[in-house]
């Protein structure tokens, strides 16, 4: 501002300044002028006077350097001259004072030098003997005033430009401080000049528009802070230059970082380079997926391009704690080809048997055992039939009907199912506790007792134990099933309530189990909200607790 402010003041100055010397030059030069011409004439008749009185002896008196006089014959010969001798001059008959002088008796004209600084008035008259007596004068031009006001001038502009500078600090101070105690903040409560009123009003109106965008930005960022605050999953935002904008609790979990690492390279908290491929990928082609595995967890990453306005601007990564699916599918696909399995090998005893018999490959004498071979195997497979249905139905979660049961009665009745069994293998089954009633699906109770209880009598030693007791706190109902069996593996108890899983699989043949019953145990306990525990070791037994709640377990 202090320069255009300069160049204003110093552009009013000169041209003031230029238009003043062109006026004073041009009014001085004129009165001069005519000042001159005056004198001239009144010299020239005084002169004309003495000439005519005196004759020539009067100009040889005269002693002026202002005026040359010069004297004239009729035919152009210079007869005297005040500053030059008259026999070296030229003829003056061609000369246009002389000429005018000659033919009116008066002439005048003026002649510039060559170098245009000055310029000569002649004035001549004739006199009464026919000579004509000139007066001559040198007159400087305009050329020569500017020439000569050259230093003055200069001056003027230096002491101009000085001026101007200092006025157009003081005048930028004064106009900017103004504008320098604006209150933006509050734009309509500035007292400054008329002429910002407009402007202070639009930044006024400006300010609502951006206060409001603020508040309904901020209102978004709380909304968008809340919704992912609390998700489960994991999300993270980055930018087309692969920085974190945002991520929230559950993504800092999975990358094991905090809040500082907003603003930071994505690279920073995830090393990974399937993860690094990944973002790339999303960022060129639009998706990505990929599954990976943090502390145990498997997790699926998708990773979608953001762009507005047809540009890339980032990319969202979105978490997804696919443990307990990864652990169904797996689940799954083993069930399949344990249920194949199962199912195959007593189909194939009972078809090898029935073929044996079919083709008389069978002794008279060994037909019993063929038979009882093929009894026994599809009882096996209708067991395990009717296991597999059970387990469907509680993976399907269908809604069975609840009722009071007293567990201590449920616990008897069983025992008393597996008093032939335990007596086969010499083991001694008790029941004992107090009655508790509880809400629940009498049929899957009776199941949890009687696959434990079965289990115990089927893993114990001769002359073993098995001990079943029903207490009751006032809160939960308590079962626990004790026995004095060959026990299990500290590497085995994580997964023997796994479908078909078998710790000692050569026994459980013997046994004639189906490899479901602790599996059915643990879905039925968890219909119920019930807590399973267990303690075992190999050689001492096992003991199996199941915390039943005594309220409604929905």
């Amino acid at each position: 501002m202090t320069k255009k402010i300069f160049r204003s003041v110093f552009l009013a100055s000169m041209t003031v300044l230029i238009a003043s010397l062109v006026v004073v030059l041009g009014v001085l030069y004129g009165y001069f002028s005519q000042v001159q011409e005056d004198e001239l004439r009144t010299t020239m008749e005084l002169a004309v006077n003495g000439v005519e009185q005196m004759g020539q002896e009067y100009l040889e008196t005269l002693n002026s350097d202002d005026f040359r006089f010069t004297l004239v014959a009729a035919d152009g010969n210079v007869l005297y001259d005040t500053q030059s001798d008259a026999q070296t001059m030229e003829n003056h008959a061609d000369r246009e004072e002389i000429r005018e002088a000659l033919v009116s008796g008066r002439g005048s004209s003026s002649r510039y030098s060559s170098t245009l600084t000055e310029q000569t008035i002649y004035y001549a008259q004739r006199l009464s003997d026919g000579n004509v007596l000139r007066i001559s004068v040198d007159q400087a031009t305009v050329l020569m005033l500017v020439i000569g006001m050259l230093q003055p001038t200069a001056f003027v502009i230096i002491l101009a430009v000085v001026l101007s500078l200092i006025l157009s600090r003081r005048m930028a101070k004064r106009v900017v401080m103004p504008l320098n105690e604006l209150d933006f903040d509050h734009p309509l409560e500035n007292d400054a000049y008329e002429e910002l009123s407009p402007l202070l009003t639009r930044i006024n109106r400006q300010h609502r528009q951006i206060d409001a965008q603020l508040k309904e930005l901020q209102r978004k960022s709380d909304e968008f802070e809340q919704i992912t605050r609390y998700m489960s999953e994991g999300l993270v935002l980055i930018n087309d230059k692969n920085v974190v904008v945002s991520v929230n609790r559950a993504a800092m979990e999975i990358f094991h970082t905090d809040a500082s690492c907003i603003g930071q390279d994505f690279l920073t908290i995830e090393r990974s380079t399937d993860m690094s491929h990944a973002v790339q990928g999303a960022l060129t082609d639009g998706h990505m997926e990929i599954r990976a595995e943090r502390d145990g967890k498997e997790y699926q990453f998708d990773i979608s391009r953001i762009e507005s306005d047809g540009s890339v601007i980032g990319a969202v990564i979105l978490a997804f704690d696919i443990t307990e699916q990864a652990f169904a599918e797996r689940n799954r696909r083993e069930f399949t080809a344990n249920v194949s399995h199962e199912l195959k090998t007593p189909l194939q005893s009972i078809i090898g048997s029935a073929e044996l018999i079919e083709n008389g490959l069978v002794k008279q004498e060994d037909m019993p055992r063929f038979m009882a071979n093929i009894h026994t195997e599809a009882v096996r497979l209708v067991a395990l039939i009717d296991d597999i249905i059970r387990l469907s139905q509680l993976d399907e979660g269908d809604e069975l009907p609840y009722e009071s049961v007293d567990l201590l009665s449920v616990a008897k009745e069983v025992a008393a199912s597996l008093h032939d069994a335990a007596a086969a293998g010499k083991v001694k089954l008790t029941v004992t506790g107090e009655s508790v009633t509880i809400k629940a699906v009498r049929r899957l109770v009776s199941e949890i007792v009687f696959n434990l209880c079965d289990n115990a009598i089927k893993y114990n030693v001769q002359n073993g134990s098995v001990d079943v007791s029903v207490t009751s706190d006032g809160k939960d109902a308590v079962l626990t099933v004790r026995d004095t069996g060959i026990g299990i593996p500290v590497e085995h108890q994580s997964r023997v309530f796994e479908r078909f899983y078998r710790v000692d699989k050569s026994h459980s043949k013997e046994s004639g189990g189906t490899g479901l019953g602790l599996s059915i145990v643990k879905h039925a306990a968890a219909y119920h909200n019930a807590k399973i525990d267990m303690v075992s070791k190999v050689g001492q037994g096992t003991t199996v607790t199941v915390t039943f709640p005594i309220g409604d377990p929905e």
